[in-house]
């Protein structure tokens, strides 16, 4: 196994797709796992800064590419697309698989899930369809109230798979999100300034060919999927309301509506009696809080969570 998260490997998925895979070793004995899920258009090799300061804090970091994302193949999932059908299921199904090969190597250890944004929605899903399998969960940037123009958009994309089939591009989608999300930052300097004030940042993603890439009409129905299954709490009910629960958002983050989406999400799980819920609300980051400028407030603050977290871990399934 490569010790490096510059180097990528493979594993196999039961669903059919051979995962692209990379490991942050632990500096010093492991004592806890971080599997790590990232954002759509993106993969990734982007958190390797954010693994290595985990790492640090003696987590060993696991993350893979996503099912039509980065370097992981799969015969039903090319670039922007999670599956021929049931991507949903799939998505979610591999995060277990990752999780069972890092439990492999660090048996016993307890397992934290962190996802940002798409990789967000699919963590807390994970958690929802697999309640005894994390110890803990961090949901960075995620929107899980989509509301009426969620609804909406689900009605457009219906009838772009009725028009033209679900496995292409949706012609319609982006301009609702990625591009509105851009106009919506004033003084811009590109449409992806949305993600950071940092320009460097930017630059590179623009740059990255596996960055900003049209998603497929299905991958996008997925994610309404997940969303909606996500934000409604009466799928809540097998979690354990002491399970440590870590939100952050950011104040300029035309994504979750300046934050108030992580907020109400924050709220909505305390109502129905979360009792370890820790909330985020960062003044003027945008939608990619660990690619931010100031970027190490936060990761220090999630440091100080994990190391919380791991002083009480909670007996789960191994």
């Amino acid at each position: 196994m490569t010790s490096s998260f510059e180097q990528a490997y493979s594993i196999d998925s039961p669903t059919g797709a051979t995962l692209s895979v990379r490991h942050q070793p632990a500096v010093g004995p492991a004592r806890g796992i971080l599997l790590l899920s990232h954002g759509l258009a993106e993969h990734s090799a982007r958190y390797a800064a954010f693994a290595r300061s985990m790492a640090a804090a003696g987590l060993a970091v696991y993350a893979h590419d996503h099912r039509g994302h980065g370097e992981t193949v799969a015969a039903d999932a090319p670039l922007g697309r999670f599956a021929t059908s049931d991507g949903r299921r799939k998505v979610l199904a591999d995060v277990m698989a990752v999780r069972a090969h890092a439990l492999e190597a660090h048996p016993g250890l307890p397992v934290i899930l962190f996802g940002h944004s798409m990789g967000g929605l699919i963590a807390w899903n994970s958690v929802i369809s697999n309640p005894a399998a994390f110890d803990a969960v961090a949901v960075w940037n995620s929107n899980f109230q989509a509301g009426a123009a969620g609804r909406a958009a689900q009605a457009i994309l219906a009838v772009e798979k009725a028009m033209k089939g679900s496995d292409v591009p949706s012609g319609i989608l982006p301009r609702l999100t990625f591009e509105a999300w851009g106009k919506a930052v004033p003084d811009r300097r590109t449409l992806f300034d949305w993600l950071s004030h940092d320009p460097a940042v930017v630059d590179a993603y623009i740059a990255d060919p596996l960055c900003g890439f049209d998603a497929s009409v299905s991958l996008w129905q997925d994610l309404f999927g997940l969303i909606y299954r996500g934000g409604n709490s009466s799928n809540w009910s097998g979690i354990d309301r002491n399970l440590p629960i870590h939100l952050v958002g950011g104040t300029e983050d035309p994504a979750t509506n300046g934050g108030k989406a992580v907020d109400r999400m924050a709220q909505d799980l305390r109502k129905a009696g979360f009792r370890d819920v820790t909330l985020a609300l960062i003044s003027g980051f945008r939608h990619e809080t660990l690619n931010e400028i100031g970027a190490a407030q936060p990761i220090e603050a999630f440091r100080s969570w994990v190391d919380r977290v791991l002083a009480h871990p909670r007996r789960q399934e191994r």
